[in-house]
């Protein structure tokens, strides 16, 4: 199998949205095996999804063992759509380019004031989309600020691991 399938890559599906976390609200489905081998890899693929007509949101089809992935739908998204666990969806979603990383200005900004741009960006792309969705999803200004910081601290262990 490939390691990444190829960015724009277009795909949809229905499942039935599962609740994956006992006493949590942390709901997500299971990806058929025929898109797994569609996409050609068993890693993480990070995509532009929609669940019915939601708005796109950036999530990752994540690894499941066994050559399988599965697509975490947040709580924002089922409020959106107004589905619930049990509900069959349709999920589409783009292949995203790994690789293409967009820092905002806010960001951007905390990082150049800490001199900690190149040590961010030299972090994995993976690594860097995570921390980026994390710092978009946030639902207040107050964890926005708090997750801004932990992205220029990991950029800090990043130059010093480098440096070691």
């Amino acid at each position: 199998m490939r390691t990444s399938p190829p960015a724009g890559k277009q795909m949809s599906f229905q499942a039935k949205l599962e609740n994956w976390a006992e006493g949590m609200d942390y709901c997500a489905v299971a990806v058929p095996a025929s898109i797994t081998k569609a996409l050609g890899t068993k890693a993480a693929v990070l995509v532009m999804a929609r669940v019915n007509n939601s708005e796109p949101f950036k999530v990752s089809l994540f690894p499941n063992g066994g050559g399988k992935h599965y697509i975490r739908i947040k709580g924002k998204v089922r409020k959106e759509t107004k589905t619930k666990t049990g509900d069959r969806i349709r999920i589409r979603f783009t292949v995203l380019d790994r690789a293409d990383v967009t820092i905002p200005d806010d960001l951007a900004a905390a990082l150049r004031s800490e001199r900690a741009t190149e040590d961010f960006k030299s972090l994995p792309p993976g690594k860097q989309n995570f921390i980026l969705r994390r710092i978009d999803e946030a639902a207040k200004p107050e964890t926005r600020e708090k997750r801004i910081q932990e992205a220029v601290e990991e950029a800090h262990a990043r130059r010093e691991t480098k440096n070691r």
